[in-house]
């Protein structure tokens, strides 16, 4: 649910999946990837990606166990304002002069996007599968593929036609829609996938005009702020061990931010987002050792597709830059 601000670390265009509720995220932005070599990728961006798959595996993790004290929305605005803890000293150090804009209503919209899909995926890990959440809300690549076609006019590659179906079959394999086993988690967390997408293209747009200080920065204080009234209307004293294990949930997503951004600056995303996609493992493996979880054969046969198709997703060369949102 982001991993908000790691995908703004390429000047070509990539769809990347993002937990984000958190964040929701990674994102795009223009840096020197484009001199890495399209035929290698270094150890480095690997590993970097791998552990920050790992961190945000982890975040969901602490966030399903603090679901079990907390109401959705105080899990939420926790998640918000110990990541907005977290990330001042980098804002800090990148800055805090020339956060003026002239474009509120995009940065209103990308925000609210990201924090919608955070409210769909934190809800979905409370009530699904942790695999199988993170891997719903992981499927954003191919709703970005959906949105450049039908909302930008992208024209479409066979192959990016292909990643869309696949997807879509993949989605439907782990909904089993029509078995008498659909749950309507699965469809909020579906939904976290379509949100984080709308505020990965929206952040696509912004990047076009905006410092990365002052798109991160209005994020998180609208995040922040909004999520708070939710907040107050349901409260919950958290119980100190809760809180304990969000300031860490907080941690832990900012930790994987920064190294997924670091592994963009990299390598393109073409090369790295595949292995982002190791937070499906590592979500699996959290809840089967914490919670004994299983996937059933349908949710493995759909994880296997979606997979798929979100890293022949992340292949596309090109996203054409959008007009400014309404």
């Amino acid at each position: 649910m982001l991993p908000e601000y790691a995908g703004l670390l390429h000047h070509r265009v990539h769809a990347v999946p993002v937990l984000n509720s958190c964040t929701i995220c990674a994102f795009y932005v223009r840096t020197q990837s484009e001199m890495t070599t399209h035929h290698h990728i270094p150890i480095r961006a690997v590993f970097c990606a791998v552990t920050a798959a790992l961190m945000f595996a982890t975040m969901g993790a602490a966030v399903r166990y603090s679901s079990q004290f907390l109401t959705n929305e105080m899990v939420v605005f926790l998640r918000n304002i110990f990541g907005f803890l977290f990330l001042l000293p980098w804002l800090h150090k990148k800055g805090f002069r020339n956060l003026g804009t002239k474009r509120p209503k995009t940065h209103l919209l990308r925000s609210l996007s990201g924090l919608t899909a955070m409210y769909c995926f934190f809800y979905a890990i409370a009530n699904l599968q942790l695999a199988e959440a993170v891997l719903l809300n992981y499927a954003s690549p191919i709703f970005i593929a959906v949105i450049a076609l039908v909302w930008l006019g992208e024209k479409a590659s066979p192959k990016l036609i292909a990643a869309v179906l696949l997807g879509f079959i993949g989605i439907c394999f782990i909904l089993k829609p029509g078995i008498g086993i659909l749950q309507a988690a699965a469809w909020v967390g579906l939904l976290s996938a379509v949100f984080a997408a709308l505020a990965m293209v929206t952040i696509r747009n912004l990047s076009a005009t905006e410092p990365i200080t002052r798109i991160v920065f209005y994020y998180c204080l609208i995040c922040s702020v909004v999520s708070a009234f939710p907040a107050i209307w349901a409260w919950q004293t958290p119980p100190l061990g809760v809180l304990l294990v969000m300031g860490f949930a907080g941690l832990v997503a900012t930790t994987g931010q920064m190294l997924l951004t670091y592994s963009y600056s990299l390598a393109p995303a073409a090369r790295v987002g595949p292995y982002t996609y190791a937070a499906v493992i590592f979500a699996a493996i959290y809840g089967w050792i914490i919670w004994s979880e299983r996937p059933d054969l349908f949710s493995a046969i759909g994880a296997v597709l979606v997979i798929i198709a979100g890293i022949m997703a992340l292949q596309r060369k090109k996203f054409p830059r959008m007009t400014q949102p309404v």
